[in-house]
């Protein structure tokens, strides 16, 4: 009996083999690479994936799909499976020394955006990832300054990676249909080029601007910024935050926390 989707595990199975195919053609799987399949499902891109490489890694927390993710795989000795909760796997342990990891899935929409940082707080040990996402999602992580889905996701992203949105992928490829379209979106976790102080900082200003998004800078981080310290990083108070670059928030950040840093008597840190 096949296993059944589970709306607490937000679990849509991808079934459609054109879609299967364009993913493992982004993929492009080479034998030797550490590969990892975040949440396997039945296997429908497991069983191929395998057949390419020989070997894989696989993260998956529904036990119910074992057996069927099994058998689509004929059983192969190379399939290594990790029964884990994906929020909280260690995926770094995977990686060897000059073979970081490459991730792809099919990710729960319920879990994206954590599943997503805490992947990247482990990128010393990833080479890039390519994932199945909501198309909304996938949207605000790809949006530039000025755009209407750039946020604070886009922000936070753009700090950590280069992102790159590959292809649509209609609610019909999956069983059940979500109610909502997915799109095929890489990753690629690298460090900015652009200097960030203090990342809580960062983070913490880019979170602030954002939740009141309709006010300008200057009242939306009006508790922990001052006039001097737009100033002194060349920002205009008066604009709203979906017009700030990623870099020109660190800068403004940075600047925050040098200050914080002078008034507490402590150096900044770096």
């Amino acid at each position: 009996m096949s296993a059944l989707a589970k709306k607490r595990f937000g679990q849509h199975f991808l079934h459609d083999g054109r879609v299967i195919a364009r993913i493992l053609q982004a993929l492009n799987p080479q034998p030797g690479q550490r590969i990892v399949e975040i949440g396997p499902g039945r296997g429908a891109l497991t069983a191929p994936l395998l057949q390419r490489i020989g070997e894989l890694q696989v993260v998956e927390i529904d036990r119910d799909v074992i057996a069927p993710l099994q058998r689509a795989c004929g059983d192969a000795p190379g399939l290594h499976l990790h029964m884990a909760d994906a929020l909280k796997f260690d995926f770094a342990q995977l990686a060897a020394p000059g073979q970081p990891l490459r991730l792809v899935g099919n990710l729960p929409y319920n879990i994206s955006t954590p599943l997503l940082f805490h992947l990247l707080d482990q990128a010393h040990a990833v080479q890039d990832m390519l994932f199945m996402l909501q198309k909304e999602m996938v949207d605000r992580m790809a949006a530039l300054p000025g755009e209407p889905d750039y946020g604070r996701l886009s922000v936070a992203l753009a700090a950590r990676a280069e992102v790159s949105w590959l292809f649509h992928v209609g609610p019909g490829s999956f069983s059940p249909p979500p109610q909502v379209d997915s799109a095929v979106v890489r990753v690629v976790p690298r460090a900015p080029d652009f200097e960030i102080h203090d990342w809580p900082t960062f983070d913490r200003v880019v979170m602030q601007a954002f939740g009141q998004r309709r006010k300008q800078l200057g009242n939306s981080l009006r508790q922990i910024a001052h006039a001097d310290d737009f100033r002194s990083a060349s920002i205009d108070p008066e604009l709203r935050a979906e017009r700030l670059s990623a870099a020109e928030f660190a800068r403004l950040a940075n600047q925050i926390h040098a200050e914080q840093s002078r008034r507490d008597g402590s150096q900044p840190s770096r």
